[in-house]
């Protein structure tokens, strides 16, 4: 290099060192200063070079190293390859990323640990581009560091090996576990050489490799056989003789962890090989849940002794909590899978007795409850986010009682029982936390009431089910040891209310109103507050809500009162009990409305901006307004409040005020009686309608449509007839909102819900719209050709689907009358689209009417011949290359996607036998969790196939020749856990559409049957694949 050159390189390096300096200055000036330079100077050819010097420079300031080492991660991430999604022009030199790659390996002996990782960072970020090519010897480099006996060196490769395979690629891999996994097998077994935490290192890394060949497997048949299963043997042995080693110098919590996460992604992935060390393996993961459980119950639950969690490389401290997970999930996983399942149900009496104990209230969560009142609520709520071994326990609890209905039934009664006498042997021996055993027995059986009921009543089990009531629940009420064993006694209590007499329920309904007073403590009167939605819930089941009606002015005087106390979470549950208590007395709710009704209002304009509360508020509104009686008096209250939002400045209000104003209105309007009153037609609906029109708020726009929908479906008429001032009707101001909703220049979104507006609307004035129907069919056409987002096409394509099922002729003249974005016919357009997303479309109802629309377009298309559809080519199938392996990104930019492609006709008749296998599938699985243990072994035999592999694979024929033998599970007994309708439709207009209730697979099946009757049904046949075939057999069609 020149002398001119070495200076100019000297000199830039100077100035980088000056504005890393400047970057770490308190005053803002000079680091905002530092950071303007760094961006000149990353795009100079050595700024990498000098990063990587300054970072591995053990005679620098410590702080500028740190912050180059993190620079040089970004650096690397920016500008190594233009492949890279975060890529930033330009590319750096192959020089620098020669002296670079030299450079960086010194750094991984680094004694700081953050310039340590950060180095680590770069070279697997750079190994992902440039190894095996342009990095041959990187491996052999990591090895000599390894094995160099340096624990820091060993720490720096061990942490380049767990970044760089979590993101390995297909075709790397092979080059790197024959590398890498007898390396780590060496670490691991060497237990006197390596330290706890590069051992578990070790096994993080083997688990990551095993996770990568599994799914390279699918596309590499063969890959697991080469690559995993030669080294597979000796790390099975070695991990089944590590669990039983004791804790101490050579193992800890923490590696036993890791030990556990990876036998749990061996027995998903490979269920086969590990069959054989399974003898030797599930003892050693037995004794360390029971241990662990006397371990868990001393230092957390009980917090009578200290934790010595051990503390990974990087500092962070591994609770001991993390085993307790790890070992639920190994559970987890031998009950998904065939070949394991049975041994988790010979033992659920066993397990059931340690989930309960892994259930208890830990020392911690009761001081965190007692002094956040929200936290308990957000943590004990059905659908939390909270995460810890309470819940933990919980939920594999609910998973036995759903796969093993009997076997869990009897373990959790005997569970129970041993856990009821063992706790009152340790309170009359003076402990103080005899308590919480009690408790989680109590959140064990109500969380599976409907079970433990069911085979009680059947005498399936042997269950005292009065004596636990009165013997257990209301012995417990009588306790002060804790609030929260009574607030579990009072919740316990209303899960169980089915299997009470009245005069059971009016004691417990007296104990829960007590629980509600101000004088008790906040965790006693918030599982009150429970217990009063549980006993109105189950009471209404089973239609015995009278028994309710004299505690409800308690009731509720204590709710509103809560409701004035507490906010947030606390204030979302009183508010929903609050809801279904008005459900329960037509009259009483009458008579709270002077309540309720001022309190809702005040609620909603203090939470607007709380989705959550404003939903409650919602379900409020909707009881009061559909109430006979006070209708009026609710309508008096809240439409002056709601209209004068809606005609308010929107700069003037809260921000989404109008929004959520708007959904009200929507509210009001759907549980009004009608004929609607005199504000609802001449004050209201103009208000709505011209804020609908004014306002620039996509939530406002979405929201006011809604109200226009409701208006045209609740009361067609009234709206039909309004005229304002200058004569136009309501009619013509829904045409207005739909073209607002429409105009391409305001954003997609405004059209999420338009499809089903534009539908009604049709549907209701019919001939009347005259030329406006032909203007909004226009206007849906262009907003379909600026859509990108699913719900706003499907909210569009909807629009033609209810035409097709009333109006085909005219739908596809219209269709292929106006030109597409191709100036082709928009029929095309329209239909490619559709067919093209219809796999994508979400919502039973919206599915449902698409397909059965794609029926009818097909059956005109088979009976007319219609010559506007015969020269629609569109999709067909992906093809894909097998020998490519895994697409990456630059794959697919230098080699798109291909697909066959097939006429229109073709492609409607493939997604018509790709929905029936979906109701199929459904329906089974409805069956198969809604049926108990009738289909508890037939739903679970043994479909692996062992291939050479010994993977979990099912044939075709296998799976749905399971699917043949199901039909709708309707009417089958089912329980509290296993709900398989996430996508419950609340729309009242869909729920009166014989369209949603109509059974798809029936409707599907017959129409199939009756298309492979005609004669084009051949022309059909060579167009479909295997598994499309295997679907025609199971409905009786021979291909």
């Amino acid at each position: 290099m020149a002398a001119a050159d070495v200076e100019v390189s000297q000199s830039l390096k100077k100035a980088l060192v000056e504005s890393l300096t400047a970057i770490l200055s308190p005053q803002q000036e000079i680091r905002i200063h530092g950071e303007e330079q760094i961006k000149l100077l990353e795009v100079t050819e050595e700024f990498g070079i000098h990063l990587a010097e300054l970072t591995i420079d053990r005679e620098g300031a410590l702080a500028v190293r740190q912050l180059a080492s993190l620079i040089l991660k970004q650096y690397v991430e920016a500008h190594w390859s233009q492949h890279s999604e975060k890529f930033r022009s330009p590319e750096a030199p192959e020089a620098a990323k020669a002296e670079i790659r030299r450079m960086l390996p010194e750094g991984l002996r680094e004694s700081m640990s953050k310039v340590r990782s950060s180095v680590a960072y770069a070279i697997s970020a750079i190994a992902h581009w440039d190894w095996p090519e342009a990095w041959p010897d990187l491996f052999g480099q990591l090895m000599q560091l390894i094995t160099s006996g340096d624990a820091n060196a060993v720490h720096g490769a061990m942490r380049v090996l767990t970044e760089f395979t979590r993101e390995v690629t297909d075709v790397q891999m092979p080059h790197v576990a024959p590398h890498i996994l007898p390396e780590m097998y060496r670490i691991f077994t060497q237990a006197e050489t390596y330290s706890i935490r590069t051992r578990g290192r070790a096994v993080e890394i083997f688990n990551t490799c095993t996770m990568l060949v599994h799914s390279i497997n699918e596309f590499h048949k063969g890959a697991a056989k080469t690559l995993l299963f030669p080294v597979l043997p000796q790390f099975a042995e070695a991990f089944a003789q590590s669990l039983a080693v004791p804790d101490g110098e050579t193992s800890d919590s923490g590696l036993k962890m890791e030990v556990i996460k990876a036998l749990t992604t061996l027995i998903k992935c490979f269920p086969g090989h590990m069959a054989k060390w399974m003898p030797q393996i599930l003892p050693s993961i037995w004794n360390t849940l029971t241990e662990s459980a006397a371990i868990y119950v001393r230092t957390v639950v009980h917090d009578t002794e200290d934790a010595d969690d051990p503390v990974d490389s990087d500092g962070e401290v591994l609770g001991f909590e993390n085993l307790v997970f790890s070992v639920f999930d190994f559970i987890t996983a031998m009950i998904e899978s065939s070949k394991f399942r049975s041994t988790v149900k010979k033992s659920t009496d066993h397990l059931m007795y340690y989930v309960v104990l892994y259930m208890q209230i830990t020392e911690e969560q009761a001081k965190l409850w007692t002094a956040n009142p929200n936290q308990f609520v957000e943590d004990e709520d059905d659908d939390t986010f909270s995460y810890s071994v309470r819940i933990s326990a919980q939920d594999l609890l609910l998973q036995m009682a759903s796969e093993f209905q009997q076997d869990s039934a009897v373990g959790i009664i005997g569970a129970v029982n041993r856990h009821l006498m063992e706790a009152e042997q340790v309170k009359n021996a003076g402990n103080v936390n005899w308590w919480k055993v009690h408790e989680s027995c109590l959140l064990a059986l109500g969380s599976i009431k409907s079970l433990i009921i069911d085979k009680a009543s059947s005498g399936k089990i042997t269950f005292d089910m009065n004596q636990f009531l009165t013997s257990v629940l209301l012995a417990d009420l009588q306790q002060t040891v804790s609030p929260f064993l009574l607030g579990r006694a009072l919740w316990a209590a209303s899960r169980f209310s089915a299997a009470m007499n009245a005069e059971l329920i009016q004691r417990f309904l007296e104990a829960t109103v007590h629980g509600l007073h101000e004088s008790q403590p906040p965790a006693v009167r918030i599982s009150a507050v429970r217990a009063i939605y549980g006993f109105c819930d189950h009471l209404k089941v089973s239609e015995t809500t009278q028994i309710l009606v004299p505690f409800l002015p308690a009731i509720m005087e204590c709710l509103i009162q809560l409701a004035t106390q507490f906010a947030s979470d606390v204030l979302a549950l009183v508010m929903e009990t609050i809801s279904i208590v008005l459900t329960i007395d037509e009259a009483f709710t009458a008579s709270c409305e002077p309540k309720v009704g001022p309190l809702s209002i005040a609620l909603f304009l203090k939470y607007s901006q709380d989705p959550l509360v404003t939903s409650l508020v919602q379900d409020i509104f909707k009881e009061l307004c559909a109430n006979k009686t006070c209708h009026a008096q609710i309508q008096l209250r809240l439409l002056p409040t709601l209209i004068s939002i809606l005609a308010a400045s929107p700069d003037k209000l809260p921000m989404g005020l109008q929004s959520i104003a708007l959904d009200i209105m929507c509210v009001v309007i759907r549980n009004s009686p009608v004929p609607f009153s005199d504000a609802l037609i001449h004050q209201a609906f103009p208000a709505v309608v011209h804020c609908t029109l004014k306002t620039d708020d996509n939530a406002s726009m979405q929201s006011g449509g809604e109200c226009i929908r409701a208006y045209i479906s609740v009361t067609f008429d009234q709206i039909k007839a309004w005229h304002d001032e200058a004569g136009q009707s309501g009619i013509h101001y829904a045409v207005q909102v739909v073209s607002r909703l429409l105009n391409p220049q305001t954003s997609e979104f405004t059209a999420a819900f338009v499809g089903r507006l534009v539908a009604i609307l049709i549907s209701k004035a019919g001939t009347s719209l005259g030329d406006d129907v032909d203007m909004m069919l226009r206007a849906v056409l262009s907003k379909m050709q600026q859509a990108e987002s699913l719900s706003v096409v499907q909210s569009l394509v909807m629009v033609f689907a209810h035409l097709m099922h009333t109006q085909m002729d005219a739908v596809l003249e219209f269709l292929y009358s106006v030109p597409g974005p191709t100036g082709k016919p928009a029929l095309e357009f329209v239909l490619s689209d559709w067919v093209a997303r219809q796999n994508m479309f979400f919502g039973h109802y919206d599915s449902k009417v698409s397909i059965m629309a794609l029926s009818k377009l097909l059956q005109h298309a088979v009976n007319t011949s219609d010559s506007r559809l015969q020269d629609i080519i569109v999709k067909g199938e992906q093809v894909f290359n097998h020998s490519e392996g895994i697409r990456t990104r630059s794959k697919t930019a230098s080699a798109p996607e291909q697909w066959t492609m097939i006429p229109i006709h073709i492609k409607i008749y493939k997604l018509l036998i790709n929905e029936l296998s979906n109701a199929m599938e459904t329906n089974m699985s409805q069956q198969a969790s809604a049926g108990g243990e009738d289909l508890e072994e037939d739903a679970w035999e043994d479909d692996e196939e062992e291939e050479e592999e010994d993977e979990l694979t099912i044939t075709d024929q296998g799976l749905l020749g399971q699917l043949s033998d199901f039909t709708s599970g309707s009417g089958l007994a089912g329980y509290d856990f296993g709900e398989c309708d996430d996508e419950e439709e609340d729309d009242p207009d869909a729920l009166q559409d014989p369209i949603y209730q109509m059974d798809l697979q029936a409707y599907l099946t017959e129409f199939i049957q009756q298309l492979s009757q005609q004669p084009c049904h051949s022309a059909f046949i060579g167009h479909l694949t295997d598994i499309e075939k295997t679907v025609l057999q199971s409905i009786g069609i021979m291909i």
